[in-house]
């Protein structure tokens, strides 16, 4: 169902968080301008994620995300839509080092692109560039769990919360993210229980990503959801739609006619005579 736009015109950050515990929040990975037209009137909150690197530019990790990427794909998103909350991923060697580079990072982003508010990894490890950035004026969304930016070092894509240790770092990473001053953050990668105690443990909204229902609000990567992933695809995702097979169709169809020149037909090519047909 599309959703009426808020009076405000776009929703906030501040919307996001007053969500906890109410209808769940809908949210969507874009990277471009038209897919961004397209899911504006039906979501709350698009991120520009890094999984930019891998869908779009054919890197095998998140980690070949770089700032002038999410920067560009950023401002494309936003010309795109009018209603729906931005927030733009902050890629791995933008935030780390310091609280500094976190925020001059975070500033250049919103800066650049208007974007709402920006995404970064991490928990407890993170909580003080959460805090820097919050402090400049940039609302943060936190990401706990799966943290695809630590990919190298977890020795792979490794789902969170089957050991008591791992649990209890959850929740503490949890408690960081809020206690930082994170608007909500997202859950990947992470045991369903666990993800639903985590969603009733802290007081900001959950948005769940291979978790839990329970969690606040859920998202995918749209070309997971739609069906556009052409390599493996992760059990967490529903695919609503199976766009490969109508764009190689739609590829198969169109080179057999160029072969056969039976493209351009009539009405795709302009005759002599000036007459009112348009480019």
């Amino acid at each position: 169902m599309v959703q009426d736009p808020p009076a405000s015109g776009r929703i906030s950050a501040d919307a996001i968080r007053r969500r906890k515990g109410g209808v769940p929040i809908v949210s969507l990975t874009a990277y471009t301008y038209p897919v961004a037209r397209l899911l504006d009137p039906h979501v709350d909150l698009l991120l520009v994620g890094d999984s930019v690197a891998m869908v779009l530019h054919g890197h095998t990790t998140t980690l070949g995300a770089s700032l002038e990427m999410m920067i560009a794909h950023g401002q494309a998103v936003m010309r795109g839509s009018t209603r729906a909350c931005v927030v733009v991923d902050m890629p791995a060697g933008s935030y780390e080092t310091s609280t500094a580079e976190a925020v001059a990072s975070a500033r250049r982003i919103v800066e650049e692109t208007g974007c709402q508010a920006v995404k970064l990894e991490g928990g407890v490890d993170m909580a003080g560039q959460i805090a820097a950035i919050v402090a400049s004026g940039i609302p943060v969304m936190g990401h706990i769990g799966l943290q695809p930016q630590s990919v190298e070092k977890d020795g792979g894509y490794k789902i969170k919360g089957r050991t008591e240790d791992n649990v209890a770092t959850l929740f503490r990473d949890a408690e960081a993210v809020e206690k930082a001053g994170a608007f909500s953050v997202v859950i990947e990668g992470t045991v369903e229980s666990v993800a639903a105690d985590l969603t009733r443990a802290v007081a900001i909204p959950t948005i769940g990503i291979g978790a839990s229902r329970d969690c606040d609000g859920q998202i995918l990567v749209i070309d997971d959801m739609v069906g556009l992933t052409v390599d493996r695809v992760p059990k967490f995702v529903k695919e609503y739609a199976h766009l490969r097979d109508v764009v190689s169709d739609a590829a198969a169809r169109y080179a057999a006619e160029v072969r056969d020149r039976a493209f351009p037909g009539p009405d795709h090519v302009f005759a002599a005579t000036p007459d009112k047909d348009n480019v």
